[in-house]
Order: structure tokens, then sequence, then C-alpha cells
């Protein structure tokens, strides 16, 4: 971020510099690869230079880089957050957006309310096939092209939706506005992991959650306040506007950070490609180590999926709050996971991400058994059961951006792959524990069985991933 920063505490600091290895030149033999919880020089030369929004290499000698591979200099992280967190928040914008307009599509289509919810399903498993996709492409033909491809499909996507003459169009047409936006989010994690490390890595994480997560927090009045002024096609309008400048912002300002991106006309074949991709997912779901990590974003979503989606019920249902009341109390439960990923911000210049997991995953465990508590005894009525929500949900910050960070940093050949691994497990993974509670009742007490089973096997999760060792160098893609 522009401007400068308090400087770490050098006692803590020091800690866990004499925790890292002596540094080895890359490809130098028997030099070991870094620990997720490591913190290489380099990076904290580079955290340094983007606390004073100058260039790195004024921050002092530079050490050579122990991961092996050739990094670009990073641009100036204010912009750059700004724009990997606008491209990751626009597939939840565009669900977002448009869910207060599905009572008028269902009505102007002549469909049921059950069909209707199609258009937002449909969405959601292109964006899982096109983060797989796009995961082994941006490795192999660089950062840039698959996201530029991807949003103009989204745009043209956005812009047919507003024209759609049926339902079963519109739903055809929404996955592919789903495959389009995935490259968004698997970009946005590949490119902070070409260009940073460790704690560095982890507070870009934090600021990429930032935006992501207070963008959706307006869409639905957005999109409602629009439907009800233009109709329910406005909305396709917005979104292919906003697709088309996110689609500029990338071509003039995205920086390509894929190290070797120029030889990739000279590489094999589509059909070579596709087999490359798969051999390197299977090395990926052999790593416990990287499977323990990329775990923990989808349990972690998985708490949070399940408070939306049981959380109207059970406060305007049961506790008899007023749409007002609730969209108020939303509002604040939404700062608590936006506060939660900025604290982590600030404790990552002191303390590794490992550190902050180790922290974080067991916090949430306790905090979920707390609510569970709370809602068995009915201690403290309704104001205990959202003290105890607030902090659960806060308590998440601490667990993604790391837990991400922690994944990528000893795949950085393969960071595009391993990516879109993690983020098809948070979709994947949160929607299918989050739908567990609507199975078992959907009231207050399925809701906290179901966050204290999610932060359980968390726990279950990190431990494979500590006592796991460290993955072999990649392949070059």
């Amino acid at each position: 971020m522009p401007g400068s920063s308090p400087s770490p505490d050098p006692t803590a600091a020091d800690r866990e510099v004499r925790s890292c290895p002596p540094p080895q030149r890359a490809g130098a033999p028997g030099a070991p690869r870094p620990r997720a919880d490591e913190v290489p020089e380099r990076a904290t030369a580079v955290a340094d230079a983007a606390a004073a929004d100058v260039a790195p290499s004024t921050a002092g000698p530079a050490v050579p880089e122990p991961l092996g591979d050739q990094r670009p200099a990073p641009p100036r992280t204010f912009g750059l957050v700004v724009l990997l967190g606008s491209m990751a928040a626009l597939g939840a914008i565009n669900t977002d957006l448009y869910l207060p307009s599905l009572p008028q599509v269902a009505d102007d289509l002549g469909a049921t309310a059950s069909a209707t919810q199609l258009t937002i399903t449909v969405v959601l498993v292109g964006m899982a096939l096109g983060q797989v996709v796009v995961g082994p492409l941006s490795d192999r033909y660089g950062r840039r092209p698959p996201v530029v491809v991807g949003f103009a499909l989204f745009a043209v996507a956005s812009l047919l939706c507003s024209v759609a003459p049926s339902l079963p169009v519109l739903v055809g047409l929404r996955f592919l506005q789903g495959l389009g936006v995935a490259a968004g989010a698997v970009t946005g994690m590949a490119v902070v992991r070409d260009l940073f490390t460790g704690s560095v890595a982890a507070r870009l994480m934090s600021r990429l959650v930032l935006v992501i997560g207070v963008a959706p927090l307006f869409a639905p009045t957005v999109g409602g306040a629009l439907a009800g002024v233009a109709g329910w096609r406005a909305v396709f309008v917005v979104l292919a506007v906003a697709g088309v400048v996110l689609l500029l912002a990338v071509r003039r300002r995205l920086p390509e950070t894929r190290p070797d991106v120029a030889d990739a006309g000279t590489g094999p074949g589509v059909r070579d490609t596709l087999g490359q991709a798969l051999r390197t997912y299977a090395r990926l779901l052999r790593d416990r180590r990287f499977v323990g990590f990329a775990l923990l974003p989808g349990l972690a979503m998985s708490v949070i999926v399940c408070y939306v989606s049981v959380s109207p019920f059970v406060l305007q249902e049961v506790h008899g709050l007023s749409t007002g009341q609730f969209s108020l109390l939303f509002a604040v439960n939404g700062v608590a996971l936006v506060g939660g990923t900025q604290l982590n911000a600030a404790l990552v210049g002191r303390f590794a991400p490992l550190t902050l997991l180790r922290v974080g995953v067991p916090a949430t465990a306790v905090l979920a058994l707390v609510l569970l508590a709370v809602v068995l005894t009915g201690a403290g009525g309704l104001a205990g059961l959202l003290v105890a929500l607030w902090f659960l949900l806060g308590s998440g910050g601490l667990i993604s951006p790391n837990a991400v960070t922690c994944a990528l940093a000893e795949h950085g050949r393969t960071a595009g792959s391993a990516a879109a691994l993690v983020t098809a497990a948070q979709f994947g993974l949160g929607g299918a524990v989050g739908s567990v509670a609507g199975a078992l009742g959907g009231d207050e007490r399925a809701m906290a069985v179901v966050m204290v089973g999610a932060a359980l096997a968390a726990c279950c999760s990190l431990l494979v991933a500590v006592r796991a060792r460290p993955a072999a160098a990649a392949p070059a893609s």
C-alpha cells in the first residue's frame, strides 16, 4: 500500500529470519525449498519496498531467490490489489447483483421459482469447471491471455443474457458467464504467488479479500434498485459493461508475471498440454502438504455459506427480526468478515502465515463450540447468539489468506494449476458442506453443528499439512 507503515517487531522478525535456512543460489545442489511458514529475505525486501511504494531494488541488495524461478519486479501494490481484487470479485458480483431479480425473471419468462434457481446453480458449475481449465492454461501461456479471453466471453454472454427470450437460453448463457468469469480468481492468486512469497503474499491476499468482500455487500442492494427501476435485463447490461471495463484494465495494467511465458509458442500442442495439465493435477493431489492447506479455504467458506443460507430463517422467522433489521445485521457481520482479514494483514508483518494458521484454525474451532453451547443452552438469548456468531465469522480472516499462501508457496512453477484446485475446492467444498445445514433442518442448531464440524475438519486438515513433508520442486511447464 502506498505510504509508510510501522516497522514490525524486531524481536519477532529476528526469530522468524533465524528460523530460515541460509539463502542458497537457485538451482544449487542440495538447495532446499522453503517451507510455507518461512519468509525468504527477498520477500522481506519486497515488503519494505511495497510499504514505501518504491521499486524493490531500492530496498537494498537482493538475496538470490531460493524458489528456483525468476520473478519480475512487482508493480505498485495498491493498483495491483485493486485490479486483482476487482477481477476476483466479479464472480461474486455476477451472482449477488442478479439475486434480487429472480422473481422478475420467473414472471417475465413464465418459469417456476425452482427452475429459475438454475440460473444461479449453472454459474457456480461454470466457475468450478472454468477454474480447473484456466489454471493450466495460465501456467502454459501466461497469466494475461486466459483473463482477456475469459472476460471477453463474460461480457458477450452478459449482453446476450439481457436479450434472452426464454429460460433455457438464459441458463445456457449463465453457464458461459461462469466459465468466463472464473479466470479472475485463479489468475489473481497466481499473480500474487508469481510476485511475492511468505508474509508479503499473505498480506496481499488479505487486501484482496477486502476488495472481494466489500463489493458483494452492496451488490444485492444495487441490483434490487436497478431491477426495480429498469427491469432485470438492465442488470446484465451493467454486468457486460463491468466485464468490458475490467477487460480493458487487464490489457492496460495487468503485468505478465509468468517468468518463462516467452517460450510458450515453442512448447507442446493442445493434446500434450492437456496431458501435462492432468499430470500436474495428479502431482498436486498426491502432495499431502498442499492438499491439507488447499482444503482450509473451502472449510472456512463452509462456515460462511452455512451462515448465509440459514441466518435469514433463524433471525427473521425464529427471532422475529424485520427485513431492515436483518439487512443491518448482515452488514455488521460483513464487517466482521472484512475486519478479520485486515487484522491478518496487520499481523503477517510480525508473524509467519503458518503461525497465524496455527492460531486461527483452533480459535475458529473453539468459537464454533462456543456458538453451539449458546444455541443449546440459550445463554444470552439473541444477543449471545449474535456476539458468538460475529467473532466466529471474523476468525475466518486468519485462515483463508494464510492457507492460500502456504498452499502455493512450494508450487511457483505451477501456481495457476495450484490456485485452480484451491478455488475449485473452495467453491465445491463450501457449497457442499454449507448445504448440509439445510438437510439437517435449517435451524440454528443445524447451523451450529455444521459450523463445528467444518471447524474440526479444518483442524485435522491443518495437522495433515503441518506433518507432511514439503513437496519436491515441480518441473517446468
